[in-house]
């Protein structure tokens, strides 16, 4: 694909240009950054700026016009790539607590690529040998049981399956899939939710493709950690990416599946308490564009 890399650095108040900047130049890898200009000049210094998306050879920055500016910079890049004219979209961290007191309908970038793309994405990280994606993402937990549905459920192992396939180029795909219940519910004893949603929602899945579960997520993390599939699907954000991120935070990626456009972000959040100080670490910045890179070919 022609066109550049588009980089979106996120919140100019965190962390998300300074590690930006730094991964990029790390990996001297040409992007666009798109974003509030003062604060990536903060630590690349000065840059060309740029009226719209084009190819580059080097750092370049666009401002676009819109409040909140990292809001409106997902969008001009969202569009860019849905367009052709940009290779991936790599996103920095936003704050999805501030954005929402500030009267602003977002949870978080997920949901909002989804709109933007007319798709209904899944929540995906990588992090070292583990992929993990989500059934359900930004929920309170007391939620999770009643917005567990054989169509999500089937929606996710799908989008998962053909990532996997489209991607990566894997020609079997193997996938875990976690209970929702301590023990994955213990045959009905700790909950019914295997029996009577999660294990029928696959069946009709079995035969296209290689599912084991639902089993607990221990087993199912283990099964991955080994090598015997290629990705766990969670019901919830924290079953899933608790494990993650404790096994390898700062390295791993989020990676959003079932879009029409190639999207990755780093896996931590604004971290106000370390911007500005020089000292944040771009480890997964890193990781996400190099996947990105990967991913769009």
């Amino acid at each position: 694909m022609t066109g550049p890399l588009i980089v979106t650095p996120g919140d100019p108040a965190g962390i998300g240009p300074e590690v930006a900047v730094a991964a990029l130049r790390q990996l001297d890898q040409p992007a666009l950054l798109v974003g509030d200009a003062a604060a990536i000049e903060r630590w690349s210094g000065p840059l060309p700026r740029l009226s719209r998306v084009e190819p580059v050879a080097g750092l370049a920055i666009l401002e676009p016009t819109g409040d909140p500016v990292e809001l409106a910079s997902v969008r001009l890049a969202a569009e860019a790539c849905i367009a052709g004219r940009a290779r991936a979209l790599v996103t920095g961290p936003i704050h999805k607590g501030r954005l929402v007191a500030a009267g602003h309908a977002t949870t978080g970038h997920t949901e909002l690529l989804g709109s933007l793309c007319g798709a209904e994405p899944v929540m995906a990280f990588v992090g070292g040998e583990l992929r993990v994606a989500l059934v359900t993402t930004h929920l309170p937990l007391m939620e999770v049981g009643a917005a567990l549905t054989a169509e999500r459920i089937q929606h996710t192992v799908r989008t998962a399956a053909h990532a996997l396939r489209t991607h990566l180029g894997l020609s079997r795909v193997r996938i875990a899939v976690c209970g929702l219940n301590p023990h994955a519910g213990d045959d009905g004893a700790l909950g019914h939710e295997e029996q009577t949603i999660i294990g029928p929602a696959l069946d009709p899945l079995r035969t296209d493709l290689d599912l084991l579960g639902p089993i607990s997520a221990e087993a199912a993390l283990l099964a991955a950690r080994r090598g015997e599939v290629d990705l766990v699907v969670a019901m919830y954000h924290d079953q899933g990416l608790a494990p993650l991120k404790a096994v390898d935070f700062g390295r791993s990626v989020n990676w959003t599946l079932g879009l029409p456009i190639v999207r990755t972000s780093v896996d931590h959040g604004t971290a106000y308490d370390l911007a500005g100080r020089g000292v944040a670490d771009p480890s997964s910045m890193v990781a996400a564009v190099e996947l990105a890179l990967h991913l769009s070919g």
